[in-house]
């Protein structure tokens, strides 16, 4: 604990309707381990309609390390803010309800950030998807997959199917670990963005020249969603607001953000009048159909039979639904100029 008393951490968590698993996730967050440190969990809940607040109420009412703020405005970007403007802590990390963090992830985040003066600003981990019913077995064995992750550093492994001790990110980042002026100087998260808001906020941190590392000890697992509606609305709203994070920076977009768009496309031109068009968007989708089987056959050997076999139709949903929203959000908030030239020049963010 630092000399005035205060946490040295300050964890943020925006919460909305999380009574199923609140109780579990909160006793795997306040199992942190931090040596002679101390931490603190800033819940900010968005007026849940379940049992959420008075169940964190309760747990607060014994631990001490528990606070609930509110956040009225219910997005994910607004209760990151209000749970930033009540935090007391000289570092600051983001934990999501959907997910369980290891035991040194707030210890390991800090002791990267202590290393050195190499520019690193921002610490986060990489994410592991787990199974817990419904569909989720499936859309985790499709984000096991190059087709599933597209080029998000945030969940890629090795050729040997192992994590890297670490390794540079883009703008495809998972919570993280920061010094508590670095959120502050870049005046918290965008309450614009009700998702994406992580990706919104690392491509400010990349165009100040900071530096985003993923460190393989710090890796979370990730509870996907368990149903196709919830699955396809989630991919949606995130290719609506990829758009509009590329559109604000245009040194964020990559060549794997026009992959699904280009498969809406040419699942669409299939029923376009001009014979030579519907030819190629055929030809366009019987190659996307064998890369789905391809990546099927892959993941044969990680999962139960009923999960392998609804991968085709998990990572269709993921596509469709993202191509869609990255369409629509396009024609919301426009495209860069910039970012479609950085793109036939064969630039691209660092990594």
């Amino acid at each position: 604990m630092s000399g005035d008393g205060r946490p040295d951490v300050s964890v943020l968590v925006p919460v909305l309707d999380e009574e199923a698993c609140i109780e579990q996730t909160v006793a795997a967050m306040c199992a942190q381990e931090l040596d002679r440190r101390t931490f603190e969990l800033v819940f900010a809940d968005g007026r849940s309609r379940d049992r959420t607040r008075e169940i964190l109420e309760r747990i607060a009412a014994r631990d001490p390390r528990v606070r609930v703020v509110d956040n009225p405005a219910r997005t994910t970007a607004a209760g990151l803010n209000a749970a930033l403007a009540a935090a007391r802590g000289r570092y600051v990390a983001r934990m999501d309800a959907h997910a369980f963090f290891p035991s040194r992830y707030l210890a390991a985040g800090i002791e990267r950030l202590e290393r050195g003066d190499d520019g690193v600003v921002w610490v986060a981990g990489p994410v592991v998807p787990r199974a817990h019913g419904g569909w989720s077995g499936a859309v985790a064995l499709a984000l096991g997959t190059r087709l599933g992750v597209g080029g998000s550093g945030k969940w890629r492994r090795n050729g040997d199917g192992e994590l890297p001790e670490e390794r540079e990110l883009d703008t495809g980042v998972f919570a993280g670990v920061w010094r508590r002026e670095t959120v502050d100087e870049l005046g918290g998260w965008d309450a614009g963005w009700p998702v994406n808001q992580d990706s919104e906020l690392a491509a400010r941190v990349l165009e100040r020249g900071g530096r985003i590392v993923c460190r393989a000890e710090m890796a979370a697992e990730y509870l996907p969603r368990a149903r196709p509606g919830a699955l396809w609305r989630q991919y949606w709203r995130h290719g609506f607001y990829r758009a509009k994070t590329n559109r604000r920076h245009p040194g964020s977009l990559r060549r794997t953000h026009l992959l699904p768009p280009a498969v809406v496309v040419a699942a669409a031109l299939t029923l376009a009048p001009s014979r030579r068009v519907r030819r190629a968007a055929l030809a366009g989708m019987g190659l996307y159909g064998a890369a789905l089987a391809a990546t099927t056959a892959g993941t044969a050997r990680h999962g139960a039979p009923r999960d392998v076999a609804r991968v085709p139709a998990a990572l269709a949903i993921m596509h469709g639904a993202w191509g869609l929203g990255f369409l629509a959000g396009v024609a919301r908030f426009g495209v860069s100029p910039a970012a479609v030239a950085r793109l036939v020049r064969g630039g691209r963010h660092r990594r």
